[in-house]
Order: structure tokens, then sequence, then C-alpha cells
């Protein structure tokens, strides 16, 4: 069975396997065939996280394994956020051999709930013949409800017979209808001709070549604001563009207030609309009509909205674009984007500002910026727009142990694009060891730590509530010297003038790198946390 489960993933494109392997997984991975692809990470976290990466930046499924219940259980917090950012994996989980799974021998796993709710689809084929079907039925589940679907395969079925004209229960490919119900777009288009004053907000879904020149046609035939949604994983929209107005703050009586002056939204690709602290009260005004275009029928149900509508942003919005009569009098949004910031002067110290300003000013328009700083964030979106389609990407779950893994797998697939990570350094240590993947695999990324010395963003909120922080702070980690110590090139980065002559120096060549860069700047914590 191994030889036709090797056939299989050829077939679906799953030639790259993302593992951190045990001894269940021998049979299957010993003699590896040379057109397959093996990727090494150090944790399970770093494995499922450079996977999720590499299949958000190639737009299809990549595959994963991990050991039985030990390495599963590692790797659930990173399957949740690779669900959450709808990013489709075949997951692999080896188990002990089926011939003792009765008498629960060592390494057998208890396997099926073990990741919760998290997957998208998970079997336990009935016999070792099931297992390349299971497979490719996996691709079909993970790419068709974006996330990770598992498949659990005992040690001894890679060695089972296949039998005489056995036939994989499962499609080649599989096609899905993209074209928008005429009914559908012509009660969106009666929704958007009858307002006086429309707006769109953009989410992670839209985030394609195809929607957002779509978007673009839409929005300037209405003349309207775009919004990006409130804790947006991926930017739906070029943020570049003058009519894109900024990010939706996360809680209602804001949310409300940003929104009060217009009578009907759209929200394309974006949950109406996500939330942070609860807040009581309505998400938008009286009288405001809300309208959802999304592919995810889960999104759609749970919108309080008039219409939702499940269907291919693209397709919807190209039809849109082609309906709508053009405004006369278009008005674009205000938005200010900060000012750079005054280098520090004599004994001061580096802010998050100056780093973010400096990579603003020298980034090109095709970068990748990954983003894992939660106290900087709101800095962070304010500076660095994203100026082409997978220009922004963070965790869309909020969990931390992304940003570095992420990176490493966006690269591996965009070679000839930059890729920038800004991290902090709490978050950076969730996932620390996904540096030496990025050294051995010689991952061209720039990886910028933003070391405050503690948790920042926890900081601030335990200071809103006029509450002691009883957690330490962490400044003697030097995370330049972690990253040397596994093969990665590191710089610590103390003054101005140390980051500007370091990004001058790595910037103008960053999409032709071969090997990965980690400069660690030292900044003062941000006294206020605003989102």
């Amino acid at each position: 069975m191994r030889d036709l489960a090797f056939e299989v993933m050829r077939e679906h494109g799953l030639t790259t396997v993302f593992a951190n392997p045990g001894s269940t997984e021998v049979p299957f991975l010993g003699g590896l065939p040379e057109d397959m692809r093996f990727v090494l990470g150090l944790h399970e976290g770093s494995v499922v996280g450079m996977a999720t990466g590499w299949a958000i930046a190639r737009g299809e499924a990549a595959f994963v394994l991990v050991h039985t219940t030990a390495g599963l259980g590692n790797a659930v917090a990173a399957l949740a956020t690779a669900r959450a950012n709808r990013a489709p994996l075949v997951v692999l989980v080896g188990q002990q051999d089926r011939r003792h799974l009765a008498q629960e021998p060592f390494l057998a796993g208890r396997l099926e709930g073990l990741a919760g709710d998290y997957p998208v689809w998970v079997d336990q084929p009935a016999c070792a013949q099931d297992v390349p079907g299971a497979l490719a039925r996996a691709r079909h589940e993970a790419e068709s409800a974006g996330g990770p679907a598992l498949v659990i395969v005992p040690m001894d079925d890679w060695l089972a017979p296949v039998p005489e004209g056995h036939q994989v229960a499962a499609p080649a490919r599989a096609l899905r209808a993209r074209a928008p119900d005429p009914d559908a777009i012509d009660r969106l288009v009666a929704l958007l001709e009858e307002a006086q004053a429309p707006a769109l907000v953009v989410g992670a879904g839209a985030d394609s070549p195809e929607a957002w020149a779509a978007l673009v046609a839409v929005a300037e035939k209405l003349g309207c604001p775009v919004w990006q949604e409130p804790f947006g994983a991926r930017a739906g929209f070029p943020q570049d563009h003058s009519q894109f107005a900024g990010h939706l703050p996360f809680g209602r009586a804001r949310l409300r207030e940003t929104l009060a002056g217009h009578d009907a939204l759209l929200a394309v690709g974006a949950p109406v609309f996500r939330q942070y602290p609860y807040e009581p009260g309505p998400l938008t005004a009286d009288g405001t009509r809300v309208a959802l275009v999304t592919e995810h029928p889960a999104e759609a149900h749970r919108s309080p909205v008039e219409l939702a509508v499940v269907a291919s942003p693209a397709a919807v919005c190209g039809a849109l674009a082609r309906s709508l009569s053009r405004r006369t009098a278009p008005v674009a949004p205000a938005l200010r984007r900060p000012l750079p910031p005054q280098p520090p002067g004599p004994g001061e110290p580096l802010r998050a500002a100056h780093v973010l300003s400096a990579l603003a000013e020298r980034l090109p328009p095709d970068a990748v910026v990954i983003e894992e700083a939660p106290s900087n964030r709101p800095e962070l979106l304010a500076r660095l727009p994203a100026r082409r389609p997978l220009g922004f990407l963070a965790a869309a779950m909020g969990g931390l142990g992304f940003g570095l893994p992420a990176a490493i797998g966006v690269r591996m697939e965009l070679s000839d694009r930059p890729v920038v990570a800004v991290v902090g350094d709490g978050a950076s240590m969730f996932a620390i060891q996904s540096l030496w993947s990025a050294a051995r695999y010689r991952v061209g990324a720039l990886l910028v730590v933003l070391a405050n010395g503690g948790y920042a963003v926890m900081d601030r909120l335990a200071e809103q509530q006029d509450q002691a922080a009883p957690w330490p702070g962490f400044g003697e980690i030097d995370i330049a010297a972690m990253a040397r110590a596994q093969g990665c090139r590191a710089r610590r980065l103390e003054s101005h003038d140390e980051l500007l002559g370091a990004l001058d120096e790595v910037v103008p060549d960053l999409g032709a790198r071969d090997e990965p860069l980690l400069l660690e700047a030292v900044v003062a914590p941000d006294p206020d946390f605003n989102a």
C-alpha cells in the first residue's frame, strides 16, 4: 500500500512532506522516493506552521506527518491556527501496529478525538487497503472546507499488499463551481444601488489577485470607502489605494461610530464582524443594511446580516462590477499614514515605530509581511500597507508560534518574493526551533524580532484594569544568540544607525536571498496599546 500511497500523493501534488517523525512512521518514510521532498521541523508546532505558510502561499494543500499521540498533541494549537487561517493541510498521523492495538502497546494512541473539533475531517481507515483513498479524500476535504484533514494510519498498513484490480476510492480531481447565482447578484446590486452612502468591508477571504481586481472595480464604481475587517489575517484590498479607509476597530461602540455614516455595508471574505472584548449593543447603527459574500457556509450562518451569499468572492464581485452603475461623485476616505518618527536622541532607546518605519521606507511593493507582534500590531498595520495580494499574513486564531514558521513556509514556496516576519520576542520563543529548519533548508527570509523584554501587550492590558501584572519580564534572553546556535545568521541591533545599516544591507537583495537572517531589534516597550 505504501507505493500506491506515493502514487496518490504525486497525483494530488503532495510531494513535499513537512514532518517530525517517530518510530511508527519509519515504515512509511524509510527509503523515501527521490521525487519526495522531506522537510524536518524540530517541533510539531513548527512543522504545522511551516506547512500552513506553504499551503497559503501555494493555494493548495500541504502534507504534514506527525508521530502518534505526542506528535499530534504537540501540533494541536498550530492545527487550530491552520483551521482559522483556512489553510488546507493533509495530516498523516502515525499509529502503532494494527495487529495488537487492542492491547494498547507502547506508543499506541487514542488519536481520533485528540485534536478536538479543529480538523475539518478525521479518518481512521478500516483496513490498510483504504489508506491511499483516505489520503486522496483528505486532500479534497482540506481544500473544500479550508483546514487540516487528518488520516490515522497504523504502521503495518504500509506493507500490506494491493489487491488485484484495486481502485482508489476518491476522484483524481474535484472541481467546485464558481459562477454566482444571478438572483443573488441582482439582490446585491439592488441593495447597493438603493444606498445613499454604501461602504465595503473586506477580509482574508478576498485575498487573491482576482478578488482584489474585482473589489477595486466595485469600489471605484460606488465611489465608496473600503475597510479591512478587525483582526484580519490577510488583506482583502490594496491598502495603498486612495479609497482604502483603514482597519475597523474590534469593539462594538467604536465600530458603530466608525460606520455610522453608511446606510449599506457589503462585507466580502470577512465575518460580520469579528470582535475581541465583549461590549453590549448592536454591531451597526439602526437602519444600516448589511450583506455578506463568503465561500464558507459557517461564516455566513453566524453573521447577523440581511443577505448572505455563499460563493466565490472574486466571481461575485466581478459580476457586481459589471452590473453596478457608476456614481458621479466618488468620495475618497482621508486616511493618513503616520509620519516617520524622529530618530532617538542620545541615550534614548529604539522603539518599534523606528523599526517599522524603516521597513516601510525600504520594502518593495511585492513584499510579504508576516505579523506576530501583538503590542505593535496597530502601528505595523498603519505603517506597512499590503500593496499586493498576500502582502500581509497573520495568525487568525490569536495564539502565538505562527510567525517564524509561517514565514519560512511562505518563502519556501514563493522563492521570488521578499518575505519578512515581524514578531515579538515573546512570540518568537513559541517556535524558536523553526530557525534550524530555515538554516538547514536555506530559506531566504528576513526575520525581525522586536525585543521589548516581556509580554508588553499583557502589561498594557493589566494597566488598563489598574492591576499589577504577576508575570516577570525576560529581557535577559538573547534571541540572536539562540538563532546562531541553530545555524541561522543573526544580529542584535541596539541603535538607530545599526538598524538602518542592517536594513540597507539586506533589503535591496531580499528577494534573491538563499539563507535566513534574523535581526533582533532591542526596543523599549510602547507605553500605550490602542487598537
